[in-house]
C-alpha cells in the first residue's frame, strides 16, 4: 500500500501536490514562487484553475437564495482567485521571458482561455441575477455601497457586450470568433518577437558605428556574440518605427538599413509576415462588433471608455492633427538644412530626423543624448529619481529583497513602504519587481503588469512588475541612458503607483483596472517628476566623477522641451489614426489581399492629414502590437485623451505647491487609491474640482498657435 502525497495547506486546486500553483504562494505578498516554477506545471494549473473556477460560477447560478453583494457579487470575485494566480505568472513570464514552449503553451490554451471567459459571461443564469440585484436595489429593496453598485453597473455592462442578449446561433458564432481572435493576437506577437530578432541589423565594419557611444557599440558586441557572430555588431530592433540608435549614427547608409529594417517587419513574405493575421483579425473584430449591434469595433471600444464614442475620438484626433503635422514640417525644414551642410543634394528621410534632430538640438541648445548620458545612470535614475520623487510625494520607501527572487535572474525585487510602516521586511505594502534589460526572449516596448492585484476582500497586497528594454552593458560597466529612457523609467512606474496605492475591496476593481482611455493618466502625470528641479539635481549626476549636472545645461533642457514636439506628435497621431481606420470598417470593407494592407494604411494616413513620409506612423499595421498583439484595438488614442487629463493635473500641482507630501496623498487619496471601484472621471473631478481643460495639453505640445 501506497500513501498518496499530502496537498500543500490551503491548496485550492486538484492539482499534483508538487504544483507550485496547488495552492497560494507562501512567498512575502504571494510572489509566485518562481524559483520552482517549470514550464510543465502551467498547463495543468490553468486547466485547473478554469475548472475550479467553472465549478464555482456553477455554484453562484444555481444558488436558490435571492441573489445579495455576498452570494453573487462577492462569490463572483472570489471564484477568480485561482485563475488570476497561475494566470498573472503565466503571462508576465511570457511577455518579458518567452521561450517556445511557452510559447506552445499560449497557442494551445488561448481558444480554452476564450472559451471560459465566454462561458461566464454568456451565462443566462448569472446574468439574470445581476439584473434581480440591480432591479432589487432600485427598487430599495437592497442597499449597495458605491464600489458594489459601480461593479454591479459594470458586471451588467460587461454581460451585455459579451452577447448574453444573443440568441443560441449567434452566440455560438460569437465563441467561435472570440477563440479565433485570441488565437491570432498570440499568433501575432510570437511572429512579431521573431520577425524582430530576424530583423536585427548586423554591421562587420566598426567604421559604419561611427557616433554610437562605446557601451553602446559594446553592447552590440555583444548582442552579436550572443547570437553566434563574434567578431561583429547586432543592432536590436526596439518595438517603435523610430530606432534610437539612429540619432548617433553617423552612416546615412546604415541608418537607412536600420530604418528599412524597422519599417518591413511583418510585411517581409516569409514566416514573420503579419498581414494575414492582421486582415483576419480586423475582419472578425467587425464581425463580432456587428452580431453585438455596434457599427464597428470602434465604437464597441469607445462605449466602455471614458470617449463612449467614436465621433469624440475622431474629434480629438482631428483637432490636434493638423497643427501636429504643421509643426513637423517647419521642423523638417530646418533638419533638412542640417542635411543640406553635409549633402547638397539630398532630401530628408525618415532615418535622417533624429540624427539631423541630436545636431540641430546641440546647435541650438548645446546639448545631445552622448552628453547627457553620462550623468543619468540606471541605478541612480531609479534610487535619487524615480524612488526619490515617490517618498517626497507620498512617502514611501524601498529595500531591496536580495532572497526573493523573479523570473529572470535580471528581476530585481523591492519591498515597498508605507509612511506609517518603515519597519523591517514583511511590515510592507506590497512588492516592486523590476526588469530593465532587454533580451531576445522580451517582447519590445515597456509595460507593467500584475502579479498579485490588492483587494480587501481576499486580503491580498499588491505585487506589480516593471519591464523596460535597456540595452544591457558588458559586465562591470554603467547603465547609461537617454532622456527618453528616463522618461519611460518614470512613466512606467507611475503605472506600478496605481497598482501598488490600490485601496479598493474588490480584485476586479484593483489599481490599474480602469478604462483604457483612463490607464495612462497617472502614469503620465508622473513623468513630470523627472524634470523636477529637486528630483533632477539629485539623479543627473556624473557616474564616474560624482559631479552634478551644468545647471545651465538642465536650464537648456527645460527650454528644450517642446523642441521635436511636432514629430513626436505626428508619428503618434498616425498611428492612433491607423488604429481607428483599421477598426472603423465593416466586414465587407475589410481588404482581402495581403498585397492591399500597406496600400490601405497609405491611403488612410493620407486621408487624416498625417501622411508625411519623413514622419512615418509610431507603429506600422505588421508590426503594431499594441492593437494586433495587445489590449489597445481601437484603443491608441487613449495616449493623448489621458494625456489631456494628465496637463491637466500637472497645472493643478503647479497651482498647488508642486512637489509636496500634501498634494501627493490628495492624489493618492482621490485617484490611485481608487482604481476602478468608481466611474474613473468622478475621480478626477474629485481631485481638479471639475471637468478637464484641453488647453494645458494644446500648450505643452506647442498646438495652441
Amino acid at each position: 500500500m501506497t500513501s498518496q502525497p499530502l496537498a500543500p495547506a490551503g491548496a485550492d486546486l486538484d492539482l499534483d501536490p508538487a504544483n507550485p500553483f496547488a495552492a497560494p504562494s507562501s512567498l512575502p505578498y504571494e510572489l509566485p514562487d518562481y524559483a520552482t516554477v517549470r514550464e510543465e506545471h502551467y498547463t495543468p494549473a490553468l486547466r485547473a484553475a478554469m475548472a475550479a473556477q467553472r465549478a464555482a460560477v456553477e455554484a453562484i447560478a444555481t444558488d436558490p437564495e435571492a441573489p445579495s453583494v455576498a452570494n453573487t457579487l462577492e462569490a463572483l470575485e472570489r471564484s477568480g482567485k485561482a485563475l488570476s494566480r497561475v494566470a498573472h505568472a503565466f503571462y508576465n513570464q511570457l511577455s518579458a521571458d518567452a521561450t517556445p514552449g511557452l510559447e506552445a503553451i499560449e497557442e494551445e490554451l488561448a481558444p480554452e482561455y476564450a472559451a471560459h471567459h465566454d462561458a461566464i459571461y454568456m451565462d443566462a443564469r448569472l446574468f439574470a441575477r445581476a439584473r434581480a440585484l440591480q432591479d432589487a436595489a432600485d427598487a430599495g429593496d437592497v442597499a449597495l455601497e458605491p464600489d458594489a453598485a459601480w461593479l454591479l453597473h459594470t458586471l451588467l455592462t460587461d454581460f451585455r457586450r459579451a452577447g448574453v442578449e444573443l440568441d443560441a446561433a449567434q452566440q455560438e458564432r460569437l465563441r467561435e470568433i472570440n477563440g479565433r481572435l485570441t488565437s491570432l493576437e498570440a499568433a501575432f506577437g510570437r511572429k512579431l518577437l521573431a520577425g524582430a530578432n530576424a530583423a536585427s541589423v548586423l554591421v562587420t565594419d566598426r567604421a559604419e558605428l561611427a557616433g554610437l557611444a562605446e557601451d553602446a557599440v559594446a553592447g552590440a558586441a555583444e548582442a552579436a556574440a550572443a547570437r553566434g557572430h563574434e567578431g561583429a555588431w547586432l543592432l536590436e530592433m526596439q518595438l517603435p518605427t523610430q530606432q534610437g540608435v539612429l540619432a548617433s549614427l553617423a552612416d546615412r547608409d546604415v541608418r537607412e538599413r536600420v530604418q528599412r529594417a524597422s519599417e518591413e517587419r511583418g510585411a517581409t513574405g516569409d514566416d514573420h509576415d503579419t498581414r494575414e493575421i492582421v486582415l483576419e483579425t480586423v475582419r472578425l473584430r467587425a464581425e463580432r462588433a456587428g452580431l453585438l449591434g455596434y457599427e464597428h469595433h470602434a465604437a464597441y471600444v469607445a462605449e466602455d471608455a471614458t470617449a463612449k464614442t467614436t465621433e469624440a475620438v475622431d474629434a480629438m484626433l482631428a483637432r490636434l492633427a493638423p497643427a501636429a503635422v504643421a509643426n513637423a514640417r517647419r521642423e523638417a525644414a530646418d533638419l533638412e538644412v542640417a542635411l543640406r551642410a553635409d549633402d547638397a543634394g539630398a532630401s530628408l528621410r525618415a532615418s535622417d530626423w533624429s540624427f539631423y534632430a541630436e545636431r540641430v538640438r546641440k546647435e541650438r541648445y548645446a546639448l545631445d543624448d552622448a552628453l547627457l548620458r553620462p550623468y543619468l545612470e540606471l541605478e541612480r535614475v531609479v534610487h535619487d529619481g524615480v524612488f526619490r520623487a515617490a517618498n517626497r510625494l507620498f512617502g514611501i520607501s524601498f529595500t531591496e529583497r536580495t532572497d526573493l527572487v523573479g523570473y529572470h535572474p535580471d528581476v530585481r525585487v523591492f519591498e515597498v513602504f508605507d509612511a506609517e510602516t518603515p519597519g523591517t521586511p514583511g511590515e510592507g505594502m506590497g512588492l516592486f519587481l523590476a526588469d530593465w534589460y532587454t533580451r531576445e526572449s522580451k517582447r519590445g516596448g515597456a509595460w507593467m503588469n500584475n502579479l498579485v492585484d490588492q483587494n480587501a476582500l481576499l486580503g491580498q497586497k499588491p505585487v506589480v512588475v516593471n519591464n523596460l528594454n535597456i540595452v544591457k552593458p558588458p559586465a562591470g560597466q554603467p547603465t547609461l541612458l537617454v532622456w527618453d529612457e528616463v522618461i519611460t523609467l518614470f512613466h512606467e512606474f507611475g503605472h506600478a503607483l496605481h497598482g501598488l496605492f490600490s485601496d479598493v475591496r474588490f480584485p476586479s476593481q484593483s489599481g490599474t483596472d480602469v478604462p483604457r482611455d483612463f490607464v495612462e493618466y497617472p502614469s503620465q502625470v508622473n513623468e513630470m517628476w523627472a524634470w523636477e528641479p529637486e528630483i533632477l539635481r539629485a539623479y543627473a549626476v556624473h557616474h564616474e566623477t560624482g559631479e552634478p549636472m551644468p545647471s545651465e545645461w538642465v536650464d537648456t533642457m527645460l527650454a528644450s522641451r517642446q523642441f521635436n514636439e511636432g514629430f513626436a506628435t505626428t508619428e503618434y497621431l498616425a498611428a492612433a489614426l491607423l488604429d481607428q481606420a483599421w477598426h472603423q470598417l465593416a466586414p465587407g470593407a475589410v481588404p482581402s489581399s495581403v498585397e492591399e494592407v500597406l496600400p490601405f494604411e497609405a491611403a488612410a494616413l493620407d486621408a487624416a492629414g498625417v501622411a508625411f513620409a519623413p514622419v512615418p506612423p509610431r507603429y506600422r499595421t505588421t508590426y503594431y502590437n499594441h492593437v494586433f498583439g495587445g489590449g489597445y484595438a481601437a484603443g491608441y488614442y487613449s495616449y493623448i485623451w489621458s494625456e489631456v487629463l494628465d496637463a491637466d493635473t500637472v497645472e493643478w500641482y503647479r497651482e498647488n505647491g508642486g512637489l509636496t507630501r500634501e498634494n501627493g496623498e490628495r492624489f493618492r487619496r482621490e485617484l490611485l487609491a481608487r482604481g476602478g471601484s468608481q466611474d474613473p472621471l468622478a475621480s478626477f473631478r474629485a481631485l481638479r474640482g471639475r471637468d478637464a481643460d484641453i488647453a494645458p495639453l494644446l500648450a505643452r505640445r506647442g498646438l495652441d498657435a
